[in-house]
């Protein structure tokens, strides 16, 4: 009788491929060394004012307000603004939480607005319909808040001239490095915030900024940051503040980033091209945003997979790479179809929810190597043959 087969030992666990963790190293070690042997470790400090000029010079805008978060921008934004309960914000219904948490937090009430199919960005036929409808309803739309889709600046001449007279604020929270026919993200509207958040392109750990050509609602932001406080020896306060200023530690872990980001935007390009080229002759498989991408800064690439074609489906694939130690991800949910927000209107048509149901988001760091890239590429080669 032969003796029962032994398995051989097991090796480690491969090393797990995020989807987009932050790329730093020793660029990013000296500025934030050299912050704090500054002493300049509470949050006022020359990297801090000097982030904000910087990244408003690259934007093209002559005034920037670094914060704790691009949440924080776009709650002081229609805080400064006067938003409030009463009035209807309509906002892209394909994005992460927070663009409509902002919403909320100032007691408005978002309509949610679909998106077009090729982008993902805030349909501008859908919005015409929605302000024409909400001012039928003699509702009062203040504000629009159009979303650039992982890092592909909205169409936002199209979203203006389909919402004339409502102020426009961009959540440019993905796009930060994009542009649009030679126009900076972050440049459009009446107010723009980014992000700079662990996950995005460059990060300052967490943190945003609120861009702006509005003189006076920077300073009211900068103002509104710091717990209002009014220029007075002691203690002095006509309004509420918020603790919302972004550390001059985290400012200066900013600049270094904001130094690399062109090779970083370059280093995620090639991982889009690469996943252009691996899925083109497979049916039913595109990517997002579609070839007219070369002023996005391709913060994260998204599979889009028609199921009928394909013979499967994106949440397959998901799974497929999640057992290979892959991280991978659906696209948002879309913020109508979210419990916490069940009930209110919006100008809909399915494409969001199509999105949604078909998209995979897959790893898109710049600090991937090229092996983590063939890696990924071999899973996603097994599963499609």
């Amino acid at each position: 009788m032969s003796e029962p087969f032994e398995e051989g030992p097991v090796g480690p666990p491969r090393t797990p491929i995020l989807l987009s963790p932050p790329d730093t190293g020793p660029v990013e070690l000296d500025y934030v060394a050299a912050a704090i042997e500054s002493g300049w470790v509470a949050p006022a400090g020359p990297d801090l004012s000097a982030f904000e000029r910087e990244v408003s010079e690259r934007v093209g805008v002559p005034h920037a307000v670094a914060l704790a978060s691009g949440t924080a921008g776009l709650h002081l934004a229609l805080v400064s603004w006067g938003i409030g309960p009463g009035d209807v914000v309509p906002v892209s219904t394909l994005t992460f939480a927070a663009t409509v948490n902002a919403i909320a937090y100032v007691g408005a009430e978002p309509h949610f607005v679909d998106c077009e199919p090729q982008t993902g960005n805030m349909s501008p036929g859908l919005l015409s319909e929605a302000v024409l409808r909400l001012r039928r309803e003699q509702r009062r739309v203040p504000v629009i808040i159009p979303v650039d889709l992982l890092g592909k600046v909205a169409d936002y001449d199209a979203i203006a001239e389909a919402a004339p007279g409502i102020r426009i604020l961009s959540d440019a929270a993905e796009s930060v490095g994009a542009a649009t026919c030679g126009r900076a993200a972050g440049s459009f509207g009446d107010a723009a915030v980014v992000s700079f958040n662990g996950n995005k392109i460059m990060t300052t750990s967490c943190g945003g900024m609120l861009l702006t050509r509005d003189a006076d609602l920077a300073e009211h932001v900068r103002k509104l940051s710091t717990q209002s406080r009014e220029p007075a020896p002691h203690y002095e306060h006509t309004e509420i503040g918020y603790n919302y200023r972004l550390s001059n530690i985290l400012a200066a872990l900013g600049r270094a980033q904001l130094s690399r980001l062109d090779e970083m935007m370059k280093r995620r390009r090639l991982w889009r091209e690469r996943y252009r080229a691996l899925v083109a002759d497979v049916p039913g498989v595109g990517i997002l945003g579609g070839v007219d991408d070369d002023e996005d800064n391709c913060w994260l690439t998204a599979l889009i997979v028609d199921p009928a074609v394909a013979g499967w489906a994106a949440p397959e694939l998901g799974a497929h790479l999640s057992k290979s130690g892959i991280e991978c991800r659906p696209m948002w949910k879309p913020m109508h179809a979210q419990p916490v927000f069940a009930g209110f209107s919006g100008s809909l048509d399915g494409t969001a929810d199509r999105l949604f149901a078909q998209g995979l988001m897959v790893p898109s760091g710049s600090a991937m190597s090229n092996d983590d890239f063939e890696r990924v590429e071999a899973a996603i080669l097994d599963w499609v043959r």
